[in-house]
């Protein structure tokens, strides 16, 4: 036997005199959550997890197709941009999620009660119909009986726990004397209850068991369609906003701190490395750099950065490391400024009104007044409480809004799915009726009809010494114009020419010796060169004239053909930018678009939003800046891309999840069709009533022609709504 497996056996006595050395505490993984917006199939995922899984640190990587999202867990030496870039290798685009910000759409308790509801309402109703076949069958007297009290077992706590949003809803309405949609649902669920328990205790042969819970089911139905189109938009909007993941470092006590945004006070000095977005506003205390302004003015052109020098939150430090000062931070930096802008601009978009919010309250009433009507007159003419409060409890149930309650939401789920293929995400529930209104398409330059990355236009236009020279150059920044050049020389064929003690100036651009002579590309007054209104690197080489390498913004995929569309639709297509007039006019140009606006400043493009909407027209704004934010709150409708800012996503309707701009064109065709669906779906509401109305007012609706009638009626309107898909 085993000394150690021997019951009661000493310790060894040198253990006990030794102190035991204390447990390390053992590093805990990280989960990392990244987007994947480019994945559509198997191979995709297979492709995604192996990459994964094959860096080092990384335990387990699972993707989620549906959620375009993968996690991982692995060590805590690994971050996101270590596996950002072995994504991007096995070509997929890749973005870092703030997995705190996605832990509210992990539980989604709304969506499990409705579907909860919903199932027990089904499951009555289908054991209720069971016995109401009997009665329909010819049951009578005393077995006639004991089915409909079977059924009021059944009916009662079903409807009591299914029925209970259409009771607070309602009840919420009637507190502040006002009706919507599911008052005359509660009233007729109410009655159909009442009366049938009258009728059963009376031995009648009639009771409407099984149509009150077939309209709960129905309705369950119906709202469980718009929650779960909503909570799309809410879980893909959240994702969105998990790409924005506050972190900056702080210097303390000659040390780097990596804190949250929320932690940073007035005063505190911060480095912001190359590549990193300005966390606050402040001041630059030390280094040289540029900047890139694009998303909160437009302007492409990369901005000189130097001690002294101001800075806001949002702008991107190009290529060397600064030291700043934040002198504002959280709410008042100038992030925050545009508040006041949105606010307002949003105000007038919030009077918008539903088609269905519409069709209630014209509904409503008229359910209500049809039903006191016939109650009131079937008194007079018969007599009898009894018979009239049948045909009142029939005439409530027969003319419910159950396809009425099913219009919108089923098409909307149905054109939602559709256009989220297409890669476009709903956020708000009548932006695809505000969508097929428009007119008048104003686009944004910088980062929306352009990728915001600069191409190289004039690469034929040098020696192949010159591209040479400038291509070893260029390799050793991170500068976006440098990048550029490189990857247009590389891809010409060209190699780079034996350039040594290559240093990078930052701010200025790099430098090194080349057969003797000092070789310099960068900006313009660093070459000796004269700027102009271009974008450009100049490069000179020892006492000779600099050359320039000039610059284009590179198109979005899908920019011409989304603004071909719009034009070929009909729509009135305008350019509103912050960038220069030179560059305004060359995209405009280029994709054939006539009417522009340069220099403009985020409260120009506001005001001229909202001055073509005080003339009549119903704007579409497509923006990714903090400077379109306020323009975007403006708009009829406004979409932005998944690539910008948190502000400006969340002042828009649709997102635009990929980088191709071409679904634009094709929105605006599937959002007036499902705008004639929802018409054809209350025009279907309201035949089905015409013939089903008289029919209950004559007291000829049996419970058994309510529930098919309902049936029949809802089930039409959500075929209807399919043929979007």
């Amino acid at each position: 036997m085993n000394a150690s497996a021997r019951p009661g056996s000493a310790a060894c006595p040198g253990c006990i005199a030794t102190p035991a050395e204390p447990a390390r505490p053992i590093p805990q993984d990280v989960q990392v959550a990244l987007s994947l917006p480019g994945i559509h199939c198997q191979a995709c995922i297979s492709t995604v997890e192996r990459a994964l899984n094959a860096c080092s640190g990384v335990h387990s990587a699972r993707v989620n197709l549906t959620l375009k999202r993968a996690l991982v867990q692995a060590g805590p030496e690994v971050r996101a941009a270590d596996l950002i870039p072995v994504l991007e290798g096995a070509g997929f685009e890749a973005h870092e999620l703030d997995p705190g910000a996605l832990s509210a759409t992990s539980n989604d308790r709304a969506g499990r009660d409705l579907l909860m509801r919903l199932a027990v309402a089904g499951f009555a109703s289908m054991n209720v119909m069971l016995l109401s076949v009997s009665v329909w069958s010819g049951a009578t007297d005393a077995t006639r009986d004991m089915f409909h009290w079977i059924s009021a077992a059944i009916a009662l706590p079903a409807i009591a726990f299914s029925a209970r949003p259409f009771f607070e809803n309602a009840w919420s309405a009637l507190r502040v004397r006002r009706l919507n949609m599911d008052v005359p649902i509660v009233l007729a669920i109410l009655l159909a209850l009442v009366t049938s328990l009258w009728e059963t205790s009376l031995s009648g042969e009639h009771a409407y068991f099984d149509a009150a819970l077939a309209l709960t089911f129905f309705l369950l139905a119906g709202r469980y369609l718009d929650y779960r189109t909503r909570a799309a938009a809410r879980s893909a909007a959240e994702e969105l906003a998990a790409l924005e993941v506050p972190r900056a470092i702080r210097l303390q006590d000659g040390s780097e701190r990596e804190v949250a945004i929320a932690d940073l006070a007035v005063g505190d000095l911060l480095l912001v490395r190359p590549g990193g977005r300005m966390p606050v506003d402040g001041e630059i205390v030390e280094g040289r750099s540029e900047l890139d302004r694009s998303l909160l003015t437009g302007e492409t052109l990369p901005v000189f950065a130097e001690p002294g020098q101001t800075v806001s939150a949002g702008e991107v430090n190009l290529t060397g490391p600064l030291t700043i000062r934040a002198c504002a931070v959280g709410q008042d930096t100038s992030l925050h400024r545009m508040a006041d802008l949105v606010a307002i601009a949003e105000s007038g978009r919030s009077r918008y009104t539903s088609l269905a919010d519409s069709a209630a309250k014209l509904y409503a009433p008229g359910v209500h007044i049809l039903s006191a009507l016939s109650f009131l007159g079937w008194l007079l003419y018969s007599g009898d409480l009894r018979t009239a409060l049948n045909i009142a409890a029939a005439v409530l149930i027969i003319t419910c809004p159950c396809a009425l309650g099913l219009a919108v939401p089923a098409v909307t789920t149905a054109a939602s799915g559709r256009l989220f293929r297409s890669g476009m995400l709903i956020k708000q529930a009548t932006a695809l009726e505000r969508l097929a209104q428009v007119d008048t398409v104003v686009f944004d330059k910088t980062g929306t009809l352009t990728s915001g990355t600069p191409q190289l236009t004039n690469l034929a236009a040098h020696d192949r010494a010159d591209l040479e020279v400038a291509l070893a150059l260029a390799e050793a920044s991170a500068h976006p114009l440098s990048v550029a050049l490189a990857r247009a020389a590389r891809e010409a064929g060209i190699r780079p020419a034996r350039v040594t003690d290559i240093t990078e100036v930052p701010g200025y651009g790099t430098k090194g010796q080349w057969q003797g002579q000092e070789a310099r590309l960068g900006r313009a007054g660093w070459t000796g060169a004269d700027q102009g209104d271009v974008t450009a690197a100049w490069l000179s080489i020892g006492g000779g004239a600099p050359t320039g390498f000039f610059y284009a913004d590179a198109l979005r995929p899908g920019a011409a053909e989304a603004v071909a569309g719009l034009q070929a639709a009909g729509k009135r297509v305008l350019l509103i930018s912050g960038d220069t007039t030179g560059a305004v006019r060359g995209l405009g140009e280029r994709l054939g678009i006539t009417e522009w606006i340069a220099e403009a400043l985020p409260r120009d493009k506001a005001h001229r939003v909202q001055a073509l909407s005080d003339a009549g027209a119903k704007v579409l704004m497509v923006g990714d800046g903090l400077n379109d934010t306020a323009a975007l709150a403006a708009a009829h409708v406004s979409i932005s891309p998944a690539s910008a800012l948190d502000a400006a996503r969340v002042a828009s309707d649709i997102v635009l999840l990929g980088s191709d701009l071409s679904p634009i064109a094709e929105a605006c065709g599937i959002a007036r069709k499902a705008t004639r669906r929802i018409r054809e779906n209350f025009q279907i509401a309201t035949v089905y009533n015409v013939i089903a109305v008289p029919l209950a007012v004559a007291g000829l609706a049996t419970p058994l022609i309510a529930a098919l009638a309902m049936s029949a009626s809802s089930i039409t309107v959500s075929l209807n709504a399919l043929r979007l898909r």
